[in-house]
């Protein structure tokens, strides 16, 4: 076993001990594309610079998600299958495309494709939206809309403020503060990708919604 996937290995190990196997699914451009409704999924979604694709790389223990150096530069919807030891599909991770890089327009962006929209709206399969937002930025116009959106739509969401690390503890409590005041939320779930802090939370959360047993 190599360095890195001994790390890996331990990574995966703290933050989730059913060490699901991950597979890339494809890439939707399209509603067409969508993978077969056939698992619970759970959608992350967040501006283009919020360290989206760190952050599910870090709740499966493994480089699934490609970070990407150009915020805004992915359009797709990329779908990642959550395997169990028995190669069954337990979940299906949506990685969708940042937002924020372009002028706001009615409910979230001009700039997504016209089929995030319809997904968030009808898509039978997903269970909960997984909503975040930059621990280190204040609230942004952004968000609110994006999860007004997502109440208006019925869909269950959780919101988790990225980069907690970065910030010291007096920083962390008013700047989530700060984040649930500015949102409008009852709850924001501190994380790190880099020191996995509040991804077993997260992962419990995730597992709750998909009908899991946590």
């Amino acid at each position: 076993m190599t360095e890195e996937a001994g790390d890996s290995c331990i990574l995966k190990q703290a933050v989730h001990p059913l060490r699901y196997t991950t597979q890339f699914l494809l890439s939707a451009l399209a509603a067409a594309q969508f993978p077969a409704p056939d698992a619970p999924e759970i959608a992350f979604l967040g501006r283009s610079n919020v360290g989206k694709s760190s952050l599910l790389n870090a709740l499966v223990g493994e480089k699934a998600a490609k970070v990407s150096h150009t915020p805004g530069r992915t359009r797709a919807i990329n779908f990642f299958a959550l395997l169990d030891s028995s190669q069954r599909r337990r979940l299906v991770f949506a990685d969708l495309p940042g937002y924020g890089y372009a002028k706001i327009s009615k409910s979230i962006s001009a700039g997504w494709p016209e089929f995030i929209e319809p997904y968030l709206a009808i898509r039978s399969t997903l269970k909960l939206c997984v909503c975040l937002v930059d621990s280190n930025v204040p609230p942004q116009e952004s968000d609110r809309q994006l999860m007004g959106w997502l109440r208006a739509a019925g869909r269950d969401f959780v919101v988790a403020a990225t980069k907690i690390d970065r910030l010291s503890g007096n920083e962390r409590t008013r700047n989530l503060l700060a984040l649930k005041k500015g949102l409008e939320l009852d709850k924001v779930l501190p994380v790190s990708a880099k020191t996995v802090y509040g991804l077993k939370e997260l992962w419990a959360r995730i597992e709750a919604a998909g009908g899991g047993e946590g």
